[in-house]
């Protein structure tokens, strides 16, 4: 066929099926902020720490081990020493017995949510969110041929809404504790009656616990599958991105039912083939030096904690029409409700590019603002106090703009 005479027939385009995934905010946000340089960020849900010294200690002493073993394929679910250290975390920091479950190593838990929504979904098949959800949990339903179901159930979650929201095609009900985006710490109590819930209905649970370690009130963490009876159905996840400020080290890992555990290698070696024995050096170094090593960061963090709960009371006894939702609790988030003429993705290009300071909007997590109002999810972990001082300021200066005063 000559092309300069002749029609060529379209370039092929993305599969159809992916137009119904919802697209990713946090790119958006990159690139308003790429125009707007000295925007102070309030988006992305990271700590401004990095690492123990530890981790690139290991890894450096890794990279000059004689032989060949960290350029070869490892083992689908984790090298042994990596996983031995991951046992003993989830039975003496969770409470769950390693021995009932199957445990998975996998770059963050984002891919593990992932994996499993692969194994667990047939298309047309439905997985319970309670809003607010996580963005990405959705869109790897969405990615599986699965049907993100969102359910209005509260802040704290009401597991008899969520029961009535379960149907002939329902697999699984996720939660998040402590909470993304809402920072709520999930009582124990209403974890196990979710986690009864999935098992008298023949679901999983699919227990999201990345923020494990960051309780800063009286509700402590809880684990589901540290209940009786429950590793036959329950998915618990967990990340070092957070507490040990690995992030771009994509490390995490999942314990699962131990019927999974041959699909999910398929998905496994397929996708990952192993999970990176450099990055696992990392983690093992990481555990070892353990929550103990995180705590002062920790507490710094409750730190900033009570600056946002500060500023926001602040700004209220000045008359300025915004609250948080939810005192948070967990987690390093707050969602901020407030008047205004503008919400969703036109409000963050607003604030990004005229008051120099991302958030993100609280739609992206399945939320709908009052009419009149907006909701924004605030991330506190990256910035310092003075940092979080001046993006709070930059905030709430432009609340004020929009709503006249």
């Amino acid at each position: 066929m000559d092309p300069s005479t002749d029609t060529m027939p379209a370039v092929p385009a993305a599969a159809p099926r992916l137009e119904a995934v919802i697209a990713p905010v946090i790119p958006r946000v990159a690139a308003l902020m790429q125009r707007r340089p000295d925007a102070l960020s309030l988006a992305q849900g990271m700590v401004g720490w990095g690492p123990p010294a530890a981790v690139r200690a290991a890894v450096a002493a890794a990279l000059e081990e004689p032989g060949p073993p960290l350029d070869r394929y490892g083992p689908m679910a984790g090298d042994p020493e990596l996983l031995e250290a991951i046992g003993r975390e989830l039975l003496g920091q969770r409470q769950l017995d390693p021995h009932g479950s199957q445990l998975l190593v996998t770059a963050g838990s984002n891919m593990a949510f992932n994996a499993i929504a692969q194994v667990l979904l047939s298309p047309g098949d439905q997985v319970i969110l309670p809003v607010p959800y996580y963005f990405n949990h959705a869109m790897a339903v969405q990615l599986a041929g699965g049907v993100p179901v969102p359910v209005s159930a509260g802040l704290l979650v009401d597991p008899e809404r969520l029961a009535a929201a379960i149907g002939p095609r329902t697999r699984a009900i996720v939660t998040i504790s402590p909470g993304n985006p809402s920072g709520v710490v999930l009582p124990e109590a209403t974890l196990a009656a979710i986690n009864r819930l999935c098992a008298r209905h023949g679901l999983f649970h699919i227990s999201d616990e990345a923020y494990a370690a960051f309780s800063h009130g009286s509700v402590p963490h809880w684990s589901p599958g540290s209940l009786a009876g429950s590793a036959g159905h329950t998915i618990s996840l967990y990340s070092l991105s957070k507490a040990y400020g690995m992030a771009g080290w994509r490390i995490g890992y999942a314990a699962v039912p131990a019927q999974l555990a041959e699909a999910l290698a398929k998905v496994q070696d397929t996708v990952l083939i192993c999970p990176p024995r450099i990055t696992q050096r990392a983690a093992l170094a990481a555990l070892t030096a353990g929550e103990a090593w995180c705590q002062p960061h920790l507490r710094e963090l409750a730190e900033r904690r009570r600056q946002l709960l500060a500023a926001v009371a602040a700004a209220r006894g000045r008359g300025l029409d915004v609250d948080l939702l939810v005192e948070p609790d967990g987690a390093f988030y707050g969602l901020l409700e407030f008047a205004s003429p503008l919400a969703g993705e036109p409000l963050i290009e607003r604030l990004v590019l005229e008051h120099g300071v991302a958030t993100l909007p609280g739609e992206s997590f399945g939320l709908s603002p009052r009419p009149g109002r907006a909701l924004l999810r605030l991330s506190y972990g990256m910035l310092d106090a003075t940092g979080l001082e001046q993006a709070l300021m930059r905030l709430l200066r432009a609340v004020a703009a929009l709503s006249g005063r």
